[in-house]
């Protein structure tokens, strides 16, 4: 094997996945739907046909698509571990993709990881009924202006920063009315768009507290290892090697915000030339393009993307 300290494998999280994803990749790699089958006989849910032929109401329920978007992920690094000898020296995963990243370190097994996720997403459904919460992008503002305009519209009620996905591109989330009012505020600051999303549940903000809470417990019994990569965590911005320190760092993302852009900007200040993304999608590849746009990104997704990384690696 050849570990490339140079090299990072990001990992998406929800919001990525659609029906018929990673469909080509399957065609060519039994892997692919083995890793499904996998994880659906673990839930009792037949994962592989929700994914590919839905219905979408169904794999966009979050119990439903957390585990999706592990399999997903694992799949695509099974598929990249049969046909490739190098390694990243780094990972990361957006949001649930923090998940992936540290199964395809060998920090947390498959299975334990399909168990988790199925239940993170069922304590998050749980703790904020639907309606009651809210996320919105906003674009083309200023973190900082951000940060302040969602202090003073919060008038009491929740509304925070949650994801600093990009330069210029923030997610925020807290209970819809002051979502509302700070979309509203934003607009008038000069916002270029500001984009309610079609979420039920409002991630990465203290509404999620007591599902963090209760994750921990459910945390406390699954068996965690020291990861063989460096995998940065979203909500610190570091790596971790002790079971209880990823224990608290996956605890401590479920109600903070995700730190992206500090996540890549410190691979890239700490020698990471590519960043190849792992999954059904080129969501982070397209966000990363904007953090550290001397690097290379790419992105393994089918058979084509997964030929043409393996060309420019062995270039």
């Amino acid at each position: 094997m050849n570990q490339a300290h140079n090299l990072a494998f990001v990992f998406p999280g929800q919001g990525s996945q659609a029906i018929g994803m990673v469909s080509k990749l399957a065609d060519a790699y039994p892997i692919v739907k083995q890793t499904f089958i996998q994880a659906g006989d673990i839930l009792d849910l037949d994962l592989w046909e929700l994914v590919s032929n839905g219905p979408e109401q169904d794999l966009n329920q979050t119990q439903n698509t957390q585990p999706a978007m592990l399999a997903a992920g694992v799949a695509t690094w099974r598929v990249w571990c049969e046909n490739s000898d190098y390694r990243p020296g780094w990972m990361a995963g957006h949001s649930l993709g923090e998940y992936t990243a540290l199964v395809c370190a060998n920090a947390i097994g498959f299975e334990d990881a399909v168990r988790l996720v199925a239940e993170r997403g069922r304590l998050m459904q749980e703790a904020v009924p639907a309606g009651i919460g809210a996320m919105a992008a906003i674009l083309g503002l200023e973190d900082e202006a951000i940060i302040r305009a969602c202090a003073e519209t919060a008038n009491g009620q929740i509304v925070t920063a949650a994801n600093f996905n990009a330069p210029g591109q923030v997610v925020i989330a807290g209970e819809t009315a002051a979502v509302e009012r700070a979309m509203a505020a934003m607009k008038d600051l000069g916002a270029k768009r500001t984009l309610k999303l079609p979420v039920s549940v409002p991630s990465h903000c203290v509404l999620m507290a007591d599902a963090a809470e209760k994750l921990q417990a459910v945390l406390r019994h699954v068996k965690i290892t020291s990861p063989d990569t460096t995998v940065i965590h979203n909500a610190d911005v570091l790596p971790h090697t002790t079971e209880e320190e990823i224990r608290q760092a996956l605890q401590a993302q479920l109600y903070q915000p995700v730190r992206w852009v500090e996540n890549i900007r410190l691979m890239h200040q700490q020698g990471v030339s590519r960043f190849i993304e792992c999954g059904p999608s080129k969501v982070l590849m397209g966000l990363n393009k904007r953090i550290a746009a001397e690097a290379t990104h790419l992105s393994v997704f089918d058979p084509d993307s997964l030929t043409n990384v393996l060309e420019q690696l062995n270039g």
